[in-house]
């Protein structure tokens, strides 16, 4: 329903995009949502009255399919179709249509200065001008049939966005510091559940990781986040499709919690299969964890109604590199784990085990070498399955040069290759 008013104000009060995701040029709002244009700018609001997205409507925006977004961690992020396009372009080393630039320290190998350009930073501005001015049409009246969209909108200014992002992370217990790479096929948009605290290792290069010892959620915890995450997400539950079982290393919690926490949240969060499409269920896991995982693990994985991405940390398959990251496991455990992932790629239809590798300018030269050359003889029979992420390191200082040898390693290999940007809740 659009009502035109006064003010130059567009409301839409229900929109919908649509119910399964998919990957497009342009940004196309999945689920339900509700929509304020501006001549210059359009802006999207979740189903609890949050801001979600602007972009701009003007000429002078950068792109039509750029646009910022809000995280449920209260993070703005800007996407950008980045300064080149093509094969070699973003799609190809992001596998997505976009760049997400993060307002915070992370390892970007394609630096876009958007804070620089007023154009783009005016978006936010904007934002608190028309917040304002929903504000002055409340108290005037103004808008009836967008009455209640507009008081949801104004409940949650500044201060309450920020201080629900901190009950999110209360309620799991931490910010999730960094989604596993797969997010990407939901927009990163996942609920996240904690089953495990802190790291099976403490590698020196990891800048992610708490000194945490690993240890298990109880079942009671679990059931407590999924009350209090119900919650939380409110209205807006409807349009998540994907679960993020927390944190580092929940692969290592075993058979019989991950999976009791992925059923009981599939119920609980009200998770459905769209069209053809299964909810999506992602966790990471470590070399050890992944290698001692038993095939029933699999097996009971493959029966539950998500499809799962298991996103393991390899990092190299080379002794040196090993020794100077302090990854402590040796060269003959990475190599068997990625030939396990290989075979349960192959064996199971509803999962994909996804393997992460560094880069960087300081590491052993034969890191890149044999990086290359197991992808270029890796015995996949699934070709499309299992894609491999390669992560700059953040001390690297000139990332946008590793471009040129990261192509080179994607095109000689069997497996889909793209870059891992480190990108929090």
């Amino acid at each position: 329903m659009n009502f035109i008013q006064q003010q130059h104000l567009i409301i839409s009060v229900e929109k919908a995009g649509p119910d399964k995701l998919v990957k497009q040029s342009f940004p196309l709002r999945f689920g339900k949502y509700s929509e304020i244009k501006t001549p210059d700018f359009e802006f999207c609001f979740n189903l609890n009255g949050e801001i979600k997205s602007i972009r701009g409507l003007k000429p002078d925006w950068p792109h039509p399919a750029e646009q910022f977004k809000r995280t449920a961690g209260n993070d703005w992020i800007y996407y950008t179709v980045g300064d080149k396009s093509g094969d070699d372009g973003i799609i190809s080393w992001m596998g997505e249509y976009y760049l997400p630039c993060l307002p915070y320290s992370s390892n970007p190998v394609w630096e876009i200065k958007y804070f620089s350009n007023p154009v783009v930073m005016s978006a936010l501005a904007e934002w608190s001008q028309l917040f304002a001015n929903l504000y002055t049409a409340n108290s005037k009246g103004l808008y009836p049939h967008a009455k209640d969209l507009i008081k949801r909108i104004l409940v949650n200014d500044e201060r309450i966005l920020y201080e629900r992002s901190q009950h999110l992370n209360k309620i799991i217990g931490g910010r999730v510091s960094v989604l596993p790479p797969d997010t990407r096929h939901v927009d990163y948009d996942i609920i996240p559940l904690t089953i495990a605290d802190g790291c099976l290792y403490h590698c020196k290069f990891c800048c992610v990781k708490t000194q945490q010892k690993f240890q298990i959620r109880s079942k009671e915890n679990i059931y407590e986040q999924l009350r209090a995450l119900k919650d939380h997400f409110g209205d807006d539950l409807v349009n998540y499709h994907a679960l993020f079982l927390a944190n580092h290393d929940a692969l290592a919690a075993g058979e019989n919690l991950i999976c009791f926490a992925a059923e009981e949240a599939y119920q609980a969060f009200g998770f459905r299969q769209r069209m053809d499409q299964k909810p999506f269920l992602y966790l990471f896991g470590s070399v050890g964890s992944f290698l001692e995982a038993k095939p029933a693990l699999f097996e009971h994985l493959n029966r539950l109604p998500f499809y799962t991405y298991i996103n393991i940390g390899f990092e190299s398959i080379d002794s040196e590199t090993l020794s100077l990251i302090g990854k402590p496991i040796t060269s003959e455990q990475a190599k068997e784990a990625f030939e396990k992932m290989i075979e349960i790629n192959a064996a199971f239809d509803q999962i994909e085990v996804t393997g992460n590798f560094v880069a960087g300018d300081n590491l052993s030269p034969e890191h890149e070498h044999s990086l290359a050359d197991l992808l270029k003889y890796a015995d996949s029979k699934k070709q499309s399955k299992g894609a491999v992420y390669i992560s700059p390191l953040k001390e690297t200082s000139k990332k946008r040069e590793l471009l040129p040898r990261f192509y080179k390693i994607k095109e000689e290999s069997r497996l889909p290759v793209f870059v891992y940007l480190i990108q929090r809740l």
